[in-house]
C-alpha cells in the first residue's frame, strides 16, 4: 500500500517514501505542561496518532518510531508555579515547577489515554536533554550561525539564507507581519533566542554562557536529533507552530549540519460552534471537562475525525450528538454478533483479523478520515458475523474501539452471574467444536441443545467460537455440568 500525504514544505501531496522501511520515524511537537489539555491539544495528537497506526499497519508495529517531546522548561511554567508559591505552597520555586510538570503529564497522559490515542515511542522531556542542547548551540556558535550577548545566546536569522521556505514568506515580510521583540542583545529583531539566563530561584543549568535555560526552538531540534538521527521521515504539529516554531528548527537544525525532517505535516484548528475557542466567548473548555461532562472518549475523537485534518474543525453540540448515536449503533452490531474480547482475540489469533482494502486505501490518501468514516457506514450493513470482520477491524484502525471489553457482558450481568459460568461454557463450546471437527453431529447437536436451554447465545466466525447470555439466559439449567 502507498500512502499519500500532504508535505507542507512541498505543498503538494507526495507518495510517502520512509528513508528506511524498517525504521520509520516521526517527531510531532507535544505540550507545554503548564495546565490541562484544551480541545485544541486533542487535535493533533488524534491526527498523528491515526499516522501512528497506520505506519504501523503498513510497516510492521516494531518497525515505526513516534517522538511526542513535552516541554517542561517555559516561562509559562515558571509562571504558574510562581502563582503557587506567592498562594503559599510549600517548595522553592523550582521544586514547585517540578511538581506541576509531573503534575500536568499525569493528566495529560490519563486525558489523552481516554480518547484512544496510543502513547508514543518515547516521549522526551526537554530538561533531560539539556546537554544535547548546550552542545548544539555550541556548534551554531562555532559556525557563525549564533552569537552570545549578555547571557543570552541568539540564532541569526538572515544567516540562513533559505528561512521562510516552509510558510513561504520572506524575513523583511515576517518582520512587518510579526510581533518580534526587539531587545537590546539582539543583532537583528528576527533572532531568535537559543539560550536565555536564569535567577538563581528559577529553574536553571550551567553553560557556557552562564546559568540558563533553553529557549522553546532549540528544544525540539536537539531532542528529534538525539532520538531520530540526523535525517527522519515526518515532522508534524498544527499549523500554528509553522512560524516561527517549525521555521527555526529547520533553521537551526541545517545550520547545525543535519537532514532533518523529510515531510512536514500540519493540522488546521479547531473552533467551537462556528467561532475561535476562547475564555472570553465562554466556549473554551478542556478534554477533562467533557469527560467530566459524560461524553465518551470515543465520541470525541469521533468528531475530531470527522474533519479532515486539513480543514478547520468545528466542534458543535450537534455533532457530539450524532457521533454517539452512530457510534453506539456500531457498538451495537457487533455485539449482537457475538464480539466479544475473547472472539476478537482468537480471530487475531488465527490471522483472520483482516482489514478492509477500499477503506485502508481511503486512509491511506492523507489521512482521508471522513472518507474512511463513509466506508465504515457501508461495512456496517453486512448481516453475518464472519462479513463484519473488516468493520471491527477498521473501527479498532481508527482508534474509535480501543478496549474490546466495551461489547462484553454488562456490569450488572457480570454481578449476577456465578463465576463458574464461564468456564462450563466454554468447555461445552469447546467439546462442541470438537465433535463437529470429528463429524459427529449427533454429539454436536446434543451441546448446542444443552447451550440453547440455556439461553447462550453462540457465535461462529471462521472456526472461531463465542458467546452472549440471551434474553432467557440461565446459568442454572447448567449447573449440574459443573
Amino acid at each position: 500500500m502507498t500512502i499519500q500525504l500532504y508535505n507542507t514544505a512541498t505543498r503538494r501531496k507526495e507518495a510517502f517514501e520512509p528513508i528506511d522501511e524498517g525504521n520509520v520515524r516521526m517527531y510531532v511537537c507535544g505540550p507545554t505542561v503548564y495546565d490541562r489539555a484544551h480541545l485544541g491539544n486533542a487535535r493533533p495528537v488524534l491526527v498523528f496518532d491515526v499516522l501512528f497506526r497506520l505506519l504501523r499497519h503498513v510497516y510492521g508495529e516494531n518497525a515505526v518510531t513516534y517522538v511526542r517531546n513535552f516541554t517542561d522548561v517555559d516561562d509559562k511554567i515558571n509562571a504558574t508555579a510562581l502563582a503557587r508559591k506567592e498562594a503559599g505552597a510549600a517548595g522553592t520555586l523550582e521544586e514547585l515547577v517540578a511538581e506541576r510538570s509531573d503534575e500536568t503529564i499525569g493528566w495529560y497522559h490519563a486525558d489523552m489515554d481516554a480518547l484512544g490515542a496510543l502513547r508514543p515511542t518515547h516521549e522526551p522531556r526537554a530538561t533531560r536533554f539539556i546537554a544535547q542542547m548546550v552542545a548544539m548551540i555550541e556548534d551554531l556558535i562555532a559556525k557563525g550561525f549564533a552569537y552570545e550577548n549578555d547571557g543570552h545566546v541568539l540564532f541569526r536569522v538572515r544567516e540562513y539564507v533559505a528561512y521562510g521556505t516552509l510558510s513561504g514568506r520572506s524575513v523583511d515580510d515576517m518582520i512587518a507581519g510579526a510581533r518580534v521583540e526587539v531587545a537590546p542583545y539582539k543583532e537583528d529583531p528576527m533572532d531568535f533566542v537559543l539560550w536565555k539566563p536564569s535567577d538563581d530561584e528559577l529553574p536553571g543549568w550551567d553553560s557556557p554562557w552562564g546559568r540558563g535555560r533553553p529557549g522553546w526552538h532549540i528544544e525540539c531540534s536537539a531532542m528529534a536529533y538525539e532520538l531520530l538521527g540526523d535525517t527522519f521521515d515526518i515532522h508534524g504539529g498544527g499549523n500554528d507552530l509553522q512560524f516561527p516554531h517549525h521555521e527555526n528548527e529547520i533553521a537551526q537544525s541545517k545550520c547545525a549540519g543535519h537532514g532533518f525532517a523529510n515531510v512536514w505535516l500540519h493540522n488546521e484548528m479547531l473552533q467551537v460552534e462556528g467561532k475561535k475557542m476562547s475564555k472570553s466567548l465562554g466556549n473554551f473548555f478542556t478534554v477533562r471537562d467533557l469527560l467530566d461532562q459524560g461524553v465518551p472518549g470515543e465520541v470525541i475523537r469521533f468528531v475530531m475525525l470527522s474533519t479532515h485534518y486539513r480543514k478547520p474543525m468545528d466542534w458543535t453540540e450537534k455533532k457530539r450528538e450524532d457521533c454517539t448515536k452512530t457510534l453506539m449503533e456500531w457498538l451495537n452490531v457487533l455485539q449482537k454478533h457475538g464480539y466479544t474480547p475473547k472472539m476478537v482475540a482468537r480471530l487475531k489469533d488465527k490471522g483472520l483479523w483482516v482489514s478492509d482494502a477500499e477503506f485502508m486505501g481511503v486512509l491511506a490518501n492523507d489521512l482521508n478520515t471522513p472518507g474512511a468514516l463513509a466506508r465504515v457506514h457501508v461495512l456496517a450493513k453486512a448481516r453475518t458475523a464472519e462479513a463484519l470482520v473488516p468493520f471491527a477491524h477498521a473501527l479498532e484502525t481508527l482508534g474509535l474501539v480501543t478496549d474490546w471489553s466495551v461489547l462484553d457482558l454488562s456490569p450488572s450481568q457480570n454481578d449476577a452471574m456465578p463465576d463458574w459460568v464461564d468456564a462450563v461454557i466454554e468447555r461445552l463450546i469447546e467439546e462442541r467444536g470438537a465433535a463437529r471437527v470429528a463429524k459427529d453431529w449427533a454429539e454436536a447437536d446434543r451441546l448446542r441443545d444443552v447451550l440453547n436451554a440455556a439461553g447462550v447465545q453462540v457465535t461462529d466466525v471462521a472456526g472461531t467460537a463465542s458467546w452472549l447470555p440471551g434474553p432467557a439466559f440461565d446459568p442454572s439449567k447448567l449447573e449440574a455440568l459443573r
